[in-house]
């Protein structure tokens, strides 16, 4: 336990020296989360990046114990935030070793209303982290750096915005998911709507008011994640 803190602890500080200043900033959603922790790898199974926001945070363990001994799955030391910290960061977090699949989203971040503070406001008191064409963008960008990898990619589309949460508009990611799908489907890459799979049930899933999941969301969304990479996976001899 003390080792494992210790880990979390120098993440953390590596990651504040890493940010350049005037750079764009991920807010501090609290202590480093396990999720960011690069667990140890089997060099014989294919290696699998899951690249999100806090809510891929929350379902990488489900993943990687759905795939254990199956997949070396990791996920960056840091929450990926707006598209625009993803295009910025990208390479970084791709680093030098291969990836076989890429399993990536954008967005929950980029709807965000904040003001000059970057508090989290209404839409008439802050401004949108980026505009849907800022967004399109930037998922371009991103997209460029990931097919240099030769991985096969998959996109998520940004999960439910419930009424009550603060500093976004339900029914944005709406507007910004169709946007992303028509760049995947342009791009020829798999799209995987964890949209759909818990809005159906999002008030048994979902905290209250807040875009964040409880544990059985993130067991639902991990099942679904883990179910979509593993079709993707190569054999693990060819690796």
């Amino acid at each position: 336990m003390i080792a494992s803190c210790a880990v979390l602890v120098l993440l953390s500080s590596q990651l504040r020296a890493q940010t350049a200043p005037g750079s764009l900033q991920v807010p501090d959603d609290g202590p480093p989360d396990p999720a960011y922790v690069q667990v140890p790898e089997d060099p014989s199974l294919p290696r699998v990046l899951i690249m999100g926001d806090s809510i891929s945070m929350g379902y990488t363990w489900e993943v990687r114990k759905l795939l254990a001994g199956k997949a070396n799955v990791q996920h960056p030391a840091v929450n990926c935030g707006p598209s625009q910290f993803g295009a910025e960061h990208v390479a970084q977090w791709l680093g030098q070793k291969a990836w076989q699949v890429i399993y990536f989203n954008f967005g929950l971040h980029d709807i965000k209303y904040l003001n000059d503070n970057g508090d989290y406001v209404t839409p008439d008191k802050g401004k949108q982290v980026a505009s849907i064409e800022q967004y399109r963008t930037n998922l371009r960008n991103v997209i460029v750096a990931l097919r240099r990898t030769g991985a096969k990619l998959i996109f998520a589309t940004t999960t439910p915005v419930p009424i009550g949460a603060v500093g976004r508009v339900p029914g944005d990611e709406v507007r910004y998911n169709a946007a992303a799908t028509e760049i995947m489907q342009e791009s020829g890459i798999e799209v995987d709507d964890l949209w759909s799979l818990v809005k159906p049930s999002l008030h048994a899933v979902q905290q209250p008011k807040n875009v964040h999941f409880n544990a059985e969301g993130y067991r639902v969304l991990g099942v679904e994640v883990a179910s979509r990479i593993e079709r993707d996976l190569p054999d693990a001899k060819q690796n």
